[in-house]
């Protein structure tokens, strides 16, 4: 067992009760296991479900570009529809892969068909098999359909034309929120056009070439070390122990801001839950080439047709994994792990307007309320990372008081910060690691810079750091571009875990405040820092 695991176990044994004053909902009745399990990727029983999962890929593949069920068809579901950054995020996902599961299932001819897990905290590289056959979407049986833009808007345009005019006066009003009008508005995204700068941006491409639609390969296959340590798990726990389903300071929240549709940005700035923001959008940007391929084009995993690469599936189910695991771990606690009180309704009530199911025909009007359990699809998950979290001795925590504020100036953040919590929190005896809540704008326009490192009390001329650095606390990563309609706020808040190594705070003194900088930089060392908009630490006893 890694020194991070044993940390977070025992970081969290003190953990239980931050919404005691908050109506619990009762467990799930338990019930007979579940009729489909989802297999870690590594094991037998993952490896079996890969063979029967190639054999569903090729079959959509051959579909005409009018089916439901094409491939590339099912990944403009994701374009037209997907929530990033918003409450729904889990919920909708689950849906999608719940459906596609169906979809594999019938066109495999596999009845026992689940989807496998990719658990990328024990494994941080892509599995061997998905660089086999249609695998990978570098495959050549991609190549009739995405040998270049010409060819792909051949096949998939007038196909997309005729769906778009059959869609209902409801589906027409969630993509006017999203910004899409017309297909063309759609289709600027496919192309990386910006119709205000009036010019292709090659990093919001969300096409990729058969070639060039996925950075990592066989000689390949690794996550870089700032992916890694976004996957790590120490940031995973970290993840994993917020117990309000939403909280409006982030490091408390499983999931990210709470808005009135998937479709649409918040009133403030977008707050990122520490999973969503760091393992999911670096785990994305990374396969598809950002880092080593800036300023783009990029791999398919960057944008929104990210569903084009298969191995989007595996990541989400092991997105989906996590939130079955605190689910679980909320249940055990007797806390709630869904909205409370008015909120449920707002949040059970969204509809979701364009799944297709695996018959081979629309869904139809459904909610998010449907998907809120995995009964809807009944499927549960083999034990991977994380597991040992959902049963700890259920131990009252104190309460929690607002983060401390610190004052901002260009990209540096200082906080002053209680000595007794800073040393709690390297000795790692807080039931929950210290946290950083950063706010920056998002790179819009011809911005190139799409991740950035956050640094804790680095020397001034420290300006790039590699993932072994004592200062460094993780990278923050902006996942797809912006969808055109959801520009009411540019501004993006993430939670970040600050670093446990003793060098970073070597100036720690036994002081009421200890003053403590936080700076964010571009992660590749080249392109302009971010201003920063707010900075606050956290959790802090009252």
């Amino acid at each position: 067992m890694s020194m991070g695991l044993r940390q977070t176990r025992r970081t969290f044994l003190a953990t239980a009760a931050m919404a005691a004053a908050s109506t619990v909902i009762s467990p799930r009745p338990s019930r007979a296991a579940a009729k489909y399990r989802r297999h870690n990727v590594t094991s037998a029983e993952g490896q079996k479900m890969l063979a029967s999962y190639a054999k569903g890929v090729a079959a959509m593949l051959q579909l005409p570009a009018n089916h439901p069920q094409n491939w590339f068809r099912n990944a403009f579901i994701h374009l037209m529809d997907c929530p990033h950054g918003n409450w729904w995020f889990y919920v909708w996902h689950r849906g999608y892969l719940g459906y596609f599961e169906q979809s594999i299932r019938a066109l495999s001819g596999d009845d026992d068909f689940a989807l496998p897990y990719w658990d990328w905290t024990e494994l941080p590289e892509i599995p061997a098999g998905m660089f086999d056959a249609v695998l990978t979407p570098t495959d050549r049986a991609y190549q009739p359909f995405t040998g270049n833009l010409a060819v792909f808007t051949s096949f998939i345009k007038p196909a997309l034309t005729d769906y778009w005019n059959s869609l209902s006066k409801d589906q027409r009003g969630q993509l006017e929120i999203r910004g899409y009008k017309s297909i063309d508005d759609l289709w600027n995204d496919v192309t990386g056009f910006s119709p205000s700068a009036n010019a292709g941006i090659s990093g919001n491409e969300a096409f990729a070439t058969t070639c060039a639609s996925r950075y990592l390969s066989r000689d390949n296959p690794k996550l870089d070390a700032k992916t890694t340590y976004d996957v790590s798990p120490f940031v995973i726990m970290a993840g994993l122990l917020p117990t309000d389903f939403y909280n409006p300071d982030n490091y408390l929240s499983f999931t990210s801001s709470k808005t009135t549709s998937h479709n649409t940005q918040p009133n403030g700035a977008t707050k990122f839950s520490t999973l969503e923001g760091l393992p999911h959008n670096k785990v994305h940007n990374y396969i598809g080439g950002v880092g080593p391929l800036d300023p783009g084009p990029y791999g398919n995993m960057t944008n929104f047709l990210s569903p084009v690469d298969p191995i989007f599936f595996l990541h989400h189910s092991n997105m989906d994994r996590l939130w079955d695991v605190w689910t679980r771990k909320q249940q055990r606690l007797k806390l709630p792990y869904l909205p409370q009180g008015a909120d449920l309704k707002t949040f059970s009530d969204e509809p979701f307007l364009f799944y297709a199911d695996g018959k081979g025909g629309y869904v139809g009007p459904s909610k998010a309320g449907d998907y809120i359990s995995t009964d809807r699809f009944d499927y549960d998950y083999a034990p991977g990372f994380g597991e040992d979290i959902v049963n700890p001795p259920a131990v009252a925590s104190a309460p929690q008081a607002k983060p401390q504020q610190g004052s901002v100036k260009a990209n540096v953040g200082t906080v002053r910060i209680p000595g007794d919590a800073l040393e709690a929190h390297l000795a790692a005896a807080r039931p929950q690691p210290l946290m950083a809540q950063i706010t920056l704008p998002r790179p819009s326009g011809y911005s190139t810079v799409r991740e950035f490192d956050v640094l804790v009390n680095a020397p001034a001329n420290v300006t790039k750091v590699t993932a072994d650095s004592p200062y460094y606390a993780g990278t923050i990563a902006f996942f797809g571009s912006m969808m055109p309609g959801m520009a009411m706020t540019m501004d993006a808040t993430f939670a970040v875990p600050l670093p446990t190594k003793r060098e970073a705070f070597s100036a720690l003194r036994a002081a009421p405040n200890q003053p403590l900088s936080i700076r964010v930089v571009p992660s590749g060392g080249v392109g302009t820092a971010p201003t920063l908009k707010a900075l606050s630490v956290g959790p802090l006893r009252p």
